[in-house]
């Protein structure tokens, strides 16, 4: 477990940043996966009272606060209508509904986390991510940066008529997945994510062409769920299996 010094709910993002620049102090999403973590926590920022727990849908996006819950993206309608269930189906074996009542997508977000279904889901679609001091920063390139003190204050999701489905397997039903995998389609160009590889997620675009031998473009690694060759195999089909759904969706 971990041990606090201090406890500090502040008032407004800017002093939540000034907070967050020392390193022995953290910011707590839903102290879902942190309190299972160890060591000394000189401050412990919690974002809860900034307001940042609210799903907005605008016209050509839906802004996502970081301290939106799991289960408020699974509820969601809007969210769901738009992307035909994919936030349903990402966020369904995340451990239970209690859990993911606490867990936040921010956390799941900044934390970068292998296992990540959400991630995996939101690298699919036309997604960016506010930081409080660099601005918007679309999601891929996000994933590939270092670890900073920044503070994620929301996640941006583009209403571009991307179509997506998401897939995953796993051991058992609550249980960390396999492998993750998410494929949207717009203008006939394939974006597909994997996840849980057990690295974090990437994604990579083409035709439906290129996409034969995607799976063949990311790299696997292996732990106690499944060894490299066996992740490789589980994407060759998860990435045909959502291809086909999305063309059977057409016809």
């Amino acid at each position: 477990m971990i041990t606090v010094r201090n406890y500090v709910k502040p008032a407004t993002v800017e002093e939540a940043y000034e907070l967050n620049q020392k390193r022995a102090n953290r910011v707590i999403g839903g102290m879902m996966w942190v309190r299972m973590s160890k060591g000394n926590v000189g401050t412990l920022i919690d974002l809860s009272g900034l307001g940042m727990d609210k799903i907005v849908e605008e016209e050509e996006q839906f802004r996502i606060g970081c301290m939106c819950t799991l289960r408020q993206l699974e509820q969601h309608e809007g969210l769901n209508s738009a992307f035909a269930g994919v936030f349903e189906e990402c966020t369904r074996h995340i451990v239970g509904v209690q859990f993911r009542n606490g867990a936040t997508v921010g956390g799941s977000v900044f934390g970068r986390f292998g296992f990540s279904d959400i991630l995996t889901a939101l690298l699919a679609l036309d997604t960016s991510v506010k930081l409080y001091k660099r601005g918007i920063v679309p999601l891929a390139e996000f994933v590939e940066m270092e670890r900073d003190r920044d503070i994620l204050e929301e996640i941006i999701v583009r209403k571009d008529k991307r179509r997506a489905v998401y897939f995953s397997e796993r051991m058992s039903s609550t249980d960390f997945p396999i492998l993750a995998c998410a494929v949207s389609e717009k203008d006939r160009v394939y974006r597909v994510s994997i996840g849980a590889r057990p690295m974090r997620a990437s994604c990579i675009e083409g035709t439906e062409e290129e996409m034969k031998d995607a799976y063949r473009r990311f790299s696997y690694g292996s732990n106690m769920r499944g060894s490299s060759e066996y992740r490789e195999h589980l994407a060759e089909v998860l990435i045909r299996r959502a291809i086909n759904a999305l063309k059977e969706r057409d016809a």
